[in-house]
């Protein structure tokens, strides 16, 4: 009955979480909800599940992951450990894999996958705190902790552990800064978040150009600034995320 009644708990926990960060379920009732959201009953069901293995129940846990992931797309190991008010946003191709920890209030979008590096035995997966944030497409691969608070880009591959209340993109991730801060808020501007490799290349072309010029000044030559150099200049323009 204790089982029975956390994960009653769990579940209107992650219904509120659904409501509460995603704009296209505003006044959308719990059971619209409970019935169309891939997410929230990829969770559900995960929820049933891992309850089940706690409990010493077999081969039902996986019966039930796999029919949910047929279902929703969403591939949850019944083993992995998730806490309060989670919320997968679309949800399609989501794996989290079965040493997988996740902390309270943290939202996954689609295409994002908790995974491991080999075929070694034991915690393989990795574990994320509070209050985390992982774009769409993003890859968590090993044992790694991303810290409470942190944001990751999307697309980003990250294999290394993630400093609390740091946003981190780019193959493979690096943590990065705005205006000398942070990205920080709910709706950070996925789009136009700096680029490490881009910034490190602008750098290198700057020197290089300097060294050009001042060998053309040792020749007498023309100042090295001819057509051939390209600048390398932020994006700009309207954001899909609303910027």
């Amino acid at each position: 009955m204790n089982a029975l009644a956390r994960v009653l708990h769990e579940i209107k926990a992650d219904v509120a979480a659904a409501r509460d960060r995603d704009p296209a379920a505003q006044g959308v009732s719990t059971v619209e909800i409970l019935v169309s959201w891939a997410g929230v009953q990829a969770l559900l069901a995960h929820r049933v599940a891992h309850a089940l293995r706690e409990a010493g129940v077999p081969i039902a846990p996986r019966c039930i992951a796999y029919c949910a992931r047929a279902v929703t797309g969403v591939e949850i190991h019944p083993a992995a450990r998730i806490g309060g008010e989670f919320f997968i946003d679309h949800g399609s191709g989501v794996v989290i894999g079965e040493t997988a920890e996740i902390g309270d209030r943290v939202t996954l979008y689609q295409g994002v996958t908790l995974g491991g590096t080999g075929f070694q035995r034991g915690k393989r997966h990795p574990t994320l705190g509070d209050n985390v944030t992982v774009g769409s497409g993003a890859k968590l691969l090993g044992p790694i902790a991303v810290g409470d608070g942190a944001k990751i880009g999307a697309n980003t591959v990250v294999v290394e552990d993630v400093p609390p209340d740091s946003t981190v993109v780019g193959n493979p991730g690096h943590p990065v800064k705005v205006e000398g801060r942070p990205v920080q808020g709910p709706d950070a501007d996925w789009i136009h978040l700096p680029d490490p490799i881009a910034e490190a290349i602008k750098t290198l072309s700057a020197r290089i150009a300097e060294v050009e010029r001042r060998l053309a000044e040792l020749d007498g030559g023309e100042d090295g600034n001819g057509d051939g150099d390209a600048e390398l200049s932020p994006r700009t323009g309207r954001s899909s995320a609303g910027g």
